[in-house]
């Protein structure tokens, strides 16, 4: 089933009256929405008693919660001993969130730095073997770990790298950010076709079973020529991508993703106007 929500609280949240975590199950749930992403965008700081009591009202409100993974993770650092530290930040965010009784854990691959493309991609492809070690080591491989498209032209993280980056074992999926490769190709993603040519690409590279329930980000993003900028929300006109022609795509290949939207602030209603234009196709 195709599930709809929000990456972290909105402004409406706060608005309602809401501080904790635990609440935003309900939040989410009187909302109408399916799921909720857990940001430890700046590290990993969360007791394991708090991830069981966020994991319990979740569950009790019968919403589905991913994590995200800190945002300085860089498998591309020709630095062994830095690499060493973004191992632990995804290892670290996989034992938190299976506290709290969620299954996907989103990351960025990393950095191109002043090395070339093809040696940063080759490095990231290398670590990410290290990290599955690692993974199946700590007995985590009952999680899916999820790269993520990346926005700016400096980051590793094309729809191409993901792929080879998902090659290396079923324990990773895909995390396509459709707003980051709208704007890291310059507003590539206007119509049907467009969608469905990259979807298309990705179930040839990994298979209709890896893609059915793929991860998915979504927001309008404003970019430059180095691609991404900042997060917008719904209410922009001038900079993509539009859900729709999305909606659609995904509903004539028969995918199921998990649908997180990161608009700036109106994240819960953005995930609720989505999921209302899916429901309508």
């Amino acid at each position: 089933m195709i599930k709809f929500g929000p990456s972290g609280n909105s402004e409406s949240f706060y608005a309602a009256g809401y501080s904790h975590t635990e609440e935003a199950a309900e939040f989410v749930k009187l909302r109408g929405l399916d799921c909720f992403e857990y940001s430890f965008g700046r590290g990993v700081r969360m007791t394991q008693e708090k991830a069981l009591s966020i994991g319990a009202a979740f569950e009790n409100a019968g919403v589905e919660i991913s994590a995200h993974a800190p945002y300085f993770i860089n498998f591309a650092n020709p630095d062994d001993e830095m690499a060493a530290k973004s191992y632990g930040y995804v290892l670290d965010t996989a034992k938190i969130l299976q506290a709290m009784g969620g299954k996907r854990v989103v990351f960025h691959p990393a950095a191109q730095g002043k090395a070339s493309r093809e040696e940063a991609v080759a490095l990231t492809v290398e670590r990410l073997k290290i990290l599955r070690d690692y993974v199946y080591l700590n007995g985590l491989q009952g999680l899916t770990f999820c790269p993520e498209t990346m926005g700016k032209l400096a980051q590793i993280g094309t729809v191409e790298e993901i792929a080879r980056f998902c090659k290396i074992d079923p324990i990773y999926t895909p995390c396509v950010d459709f707003g980051h490769v709208n704007a890291r190709e310059q507003g590539s993603l206007k119509t049907v076709a467009d969608y469905k040519n990259l979807l298309e690409y990705l179930i040839a590279e990994l298979g209709f079973e890896r893609m059915e329930h793929f991860h998915v980000h979504f927001s309008k993003i404003m970019y430059s020529v180095k691609g991404e900028i900042k997060h917008l929300t719904f209410e922009d006109t001038v900079y993509g991508p539009e859900f729709e022609p999305l909606a659609v795509a995904l509903k004539e290949l028969r995918l199921q993703p998990y649908i997180v939207s990161e608009s700036s602030g109106t994240q819960a209603e953005d995930a609720l106007a989505m999921k209302t234009v899916y429901e309508r196709i």
